[in-house]
């Protein structure tokens, strides 16, 4: 692939991830490919339909939740802070109405292209290494494990819908009230 067309690319499904971000899947493809600075034929030419499209942002988003992973483990001091950055990047406002926007989606739009297996599947076995980290370093309760984050980040990044008004209203408070439950100074009784 040339290199322009690898650009175009890329910013085919950036802007499409933050369209989809601030209107939803169902977003005009007109308007995605506006914000990518490209025609609508380009897009088109590079995405067929709309679920080729919902791959490629599903696959973006999942490698970018590898990549700040990552950023997150080199940047911080210990595991636990790592996770803490990890879990504020996941929340974040235009990063949660993507997962939103995704979490609506049918499981088979994306989940079955072997990529974002992979990449799925890797950011959970990383995550993993920091969970073990940070109970290793007696910072986390050791009987919260990476399913209790990926619940966590699902109920406040995904399903925000079906949280009260306040905790809505304010998601960063109460995942750090979350987050400090489980450190090991937080627990007061055994799960």
């Amino acid at each position: 692939m040339r290199a322009d067309a690898r650009r175009n690319l890329r910013r085919i499904v950036e802007a499409a991830a933050a369209v989809m971000a601030e209107r939803g899947v169902n977003a005009p493809m007109e308007v995605i490919a506006r914000r990518a600075g490209v025609g609508v034929g380009t897009l088109y030419r590079r995405f067929p339909d709309r679920q080729a499209l919902l791959a490629a942002v599903g696959d973006h988003y999942v490698h970018s939740m590898a990549e700040a992973l990552d950023r997150a483990a080199g940047e911080e001091a210990d595991a636990f802070g790592a996770i803490r950055a990890f879990v504020s990047w996941a929340a974040e406002p235009g990063r949660a109405a993507l997962a939103t926007a995704l979490a609506a989606l049918p499981d088979e739009a994306y989940t079955g292209r072997a990529g974002f297996a992979r990449a799925r599947d890797g950011w959970l076995e990383r995550l993993g290494g920091l969970v073990a980290r940070a109970q290793e370093d007696g910072a986390m309760r050791g009987d919260v494990g990476v399913e209790d984050l990926v619940h966590l980040l699902n109920v406040f990044t995904c399903h925000p819908d079906r949280l009260p008004a306040p905790v809505a209203a304010d998601t960063g408070r109460y995942l750090r009230l979350m987050l400090d439950g489980m450190r090991t100074d937080g627990a007061t009784v055994p799960l």
